[in-house]
């Protein structure tokens, strides 16, 4: 009896039928989610009155931006004025045994000079110059 069940289960339920069930509820699960996305997306017409209010507002913002630039612009040029401070990842330095180096800027270990090449004993950061 059991015999017979599990050979009309199996006529029924083949690997490729299994397949594609499982393929066609995967799809349907993903257009189940997707769809609150899509359907959000979409925007009725505004009126006219709202896009020029909008128009207004993005021109304040506009004005605000500027002002701030120019603020930051002054800043920086009363920061040139100020004593400038070397990188300390340019600076070079000697070791025990005389030789250049200077710190990593990835890991801050000993970066040691090649040619043109300074390149990280740690980490093995290179940039040349």
């Amino acid at each position: 009896m059991d015999e017979k069940i599990l050979k009309k289960l199996q006529q029924r339920v083949d690997r490729r039928s299994f397949l594609r069930g499982s393929g066609l509820a995967a799809a349907a699960l993903a257009g189940v989610t997707a769809f609150p996305f899509i359907a959000s997306a979409q925007d009725p017409a505004k009126p006219e009155e709202a896009k020029k209010e909008e128009q207004k507002e993005e021109k304040k913002e506009a004005k605000k931006d500027e002002k701030a630039e120019e603020k930051n612009n002054d800043k920086k040029e009363e920061g040139k004025d100020a004593k400038k401070e070397p990188d300390p990842f340019k600076v070079t330095k000697k070791d025990e045994q005389g030789r250049d180096y200077r710190l990593c800027p990835q890991c801050g270990y000993n970066m040691y000079k090649q040619d043109r090449t300074w390149t990280c004993e740690n980490c093995g950061y290179s940039y040349t110059e």
